[in-house]
Order: C-alpha cells, then sequence, then structure tokens
C-alpha cells in the first residue's frame, strides 16, 4: 500500500502546523528524509538523508536521525525521543518498530529496534544487536555489537543481560503504554506547539 509522504526539505510550514518553523531536513547526495503528514518531527530534531517516518510515529527536539551512508527507518507509531542520535554504518539499515521507544539521549547505532520495544534513557544499542519486540532495555544499559535481546524480557547492564520476563513487572506498564502515550502527545504538539519571539515572554512573574 503506498502512502503519501512530505519530502525534504520542507518550506512550507502549513505541511507541519501553521505555528511551527519547518523540520530540519537534509538532502545528502540525492537521498531525501520523507516523513508522512500525520508524523511530528519537533523542528530542532534534524533528518538527513535516507530516514523515512511513518504515520504516527515522532521525532522529538534535538534528535538527529543521519541517514547518509544508511538507511533509517521509524515504523507506524515509533517514537524517537529528545536528543537522540541514530546511526549506521556504510548501506546499513537501521529500523525502529511499530509503536517502539527510542526513550531520552539513546544512541542507536547500526541495530533494530523490535515492534512495541523500549530502550530507556540514556542507553547504547550498537552494530548488528537486535532487541525483540515487546522487551525493554533499563535507563543506561549498552547492548554491544550483535547482542540478541529476545522478545518480552527486561534486560539492563553494561554490557546488558536479560534479567527476566516482563509479563507482570512494572516496567511491562511503561512498555505498553509509552506508544499511544506519545502518539497523543505527538498531536497534541501539532496542534499546540508554536515558537515565539522574545517580545511574546511575559517577565511579570519571574
Amino acid at each position: 500500500m503506498s502512502v503519501r509522504m512530505r519530502v525534504g526539505p520542507v518550506a512550507d510550514t502549513g505541511l507541519i502546523a501553521p505555528s511551527l518553523t519547518p523540520m530540519k531536513l537534509y538532502e545528502f547526495e540525492g537521498r531525501r528524509p520523507r516523513v508522512h503528514p500525520e508524523a511530528f518531527v519537533a523542528p530542532t530534531a534534524t533528518l538527513i538523508g535516507d530516514v523515512t517516518v511513518e504515520r504516527g510515529a515522532s521525532v522529538w527536539f534535538g534528535a538527529v536521525l543521519r541517514g547518509d551512508i544508511c538507511a533509517i527507518v521509524v515504523r507506524e507509531g515509533a517514537n524517537v525521543q529528545d536528543n537522540s542520535v541514530v546511526h549506521a554504518t556504510p548501506d546499513q539499515t537501521v529500523e525502529i518498530g511499530a509503536g517502539a521507544t527510542v526513550a531520552h539521549g539513546c544512541i542507536v547505532h547500526g541495530a533494530v529496534i523490535g515492534e512495541q520495544a523500549l530502550l530507556g534513557n540514556g542507553s547504547t544499542i550498537l552494530d548488528g544487536a537486535r532487541l525483540g519486540a515487546g522487551s525493554l532495555v533499563a535507563a543506561g544499559s549498552l547492548v554491544g555489537p550483535g547482542a540478541d535481546i529476545p522478545e518480552g524480557v527486561l534486560a539492563a547492564g553494561t554490557p546488558a543481560q536479560v534479567k527476566r520476563p516482563l509479563a507482570g513487572t512494572d516496567a511491562e506498564f511503561w512498555v505498553q503504554s509509552n506508544p499511544p502515550y506519545y502518539a497523543e502527545l505527538a498531536q497534541r504538539h501539532l496542534a499546540g506547539l508554536r515558537e515565539i519571539g522574545p517580545d511574546d515572554v511575559s517577565s511579570d512573574e519571574v
């Protein structure tokens, strides 16, 4: 099934929302980002080259997805949160699965994040590694090159190791609740975020 995508660079801010500045999209050697009209890419996020952001996905403030020598696919409903970096070695494809979460300040390099998996704040996942569907990697962990975290587990540590099945744990809540929460939050940002200037800042209560 074909989907209509925005192809950068984008000059018409109306493609995002009338009040937002344009996304930072850059063509590299003929490769351009593609962003679905129903996706949210924050104005300060940066997409370079062969990057695809599917419907309902979101890429948040300060995130950098650099598809200059590789391909990056953010599947439907996935979210890449603030200040995360996504890249790979030449000719690799990084895939962030449907409904998956790359939380704040993560590094994803040449890896695959499974459907509705969650890579916790400040974690790193390296070349050839896979994070299985519905699994969670705890904050501050390192998933080393070639590691294979199976589906439905909690992993943690440096290097990350499987600790237990996710079902029935407190961590299961975050895996299940984060995708719909961020999908709804992205729509709120599309509708309610606007850039303001110095003259709009109130100092009355400062």
